[in-house]
C-alpha cells in the first residue's frame, strides 16, 4: 500500500510548479548546455560537458522525486476545517512557552512543505504531534534537544 503524504493545497501547487519548471525550462537549459559543450570537442576532458551531464542527472532525479511526492500527496484544505476548535493538520497555532512566556505562531503542514523560518512545522515533528487534538487553553509538553518544553495554546485558526 502506498503511504499517503498530507499536504496543503498551496504545498501541492508548489510541487507541481517546480515539476513543470524542471520538465520544461531546466531540461531545455541542460540540453543547450550539453550541445554547446559538445561543440568544444573531445568529451573525455571537457569539464563543461561533464558539468552539464551532472546537472541533467540531478534534474532528472529531482523530477522522479517530485512525481513520487505528488503521487503520494493527500491534499487537505485547512479552510474546510474553519470553526474546528481542536488542533489538526493545517492549523495555525499561537503558543506561549510557559517558562519564558515567549509567544510563537506555527502552521502545521506536510513534511514536504515545512519551513521553520516561515513559521511552518511538519505534522511529523515532535511539537506538532504533541499539539494534535488539543484546544485553546490546553498545555502541550514537547521534548526538544534543549530539554522538555511546555506550551500553552493561545489560539487555533484554520485558513
Amino acid at each position: 500500500m502506498v503511504e499517503k503524504n498530507p499536504i496543503t493545497p498551496e504545498g501541492a501547487q508548489k510541487l507541481r510548479d517546480e515539476l513543470h519548471h524542471r520538465k520544461t525550462t531546466e531540461r531545455n537549459l541542460v540540453s543547450k548546455m550539453i550541445g554547446v559543450a559538445r561543440e568544444h570537442g573531445d568529451l573525455k576532458e571537457n569539464a563543461e560537458y561533464h558539468a552539464a551531464r551532472e546537472r541533467g542527472g540531478f534534474n532528472e532525479g529531482r523530477i522522479k522525486e517530485l512525481e513520487d511526492k505528488i503521487g503520494r500527496a493527500e491534499v487537505i484544505d485547512p479552510a474546510k476545517l474553519e470553526g474546528t476548535t481542536k488542533i489538526a493538520f493545517g492549523a495555525t497555532v499561537k503558543l506561549m512557552n510557559v517558562e519564558s512566556e515567549e509567544e510563537v505562531t506555527y502552521r502545521i503542514v506536510g513534511a514536504d512543505e515545512c519551513d521553520i523560518n516561515a513559521g511552518s512545522i511538519s505534522i511529523t515533528s515532535p511539537l506538532a504531534r504533541s499539539l494534535i487534538g488539543k484546544e485553546v487553553g490546553d498545555e502541550a509538553k514537547t521534548r526538544t534537544p534543549a530539554g522538555e518544553r511546555v506550551f500553552e495554546i493561545l489560539e487555533v485558526v484554520y485558513k
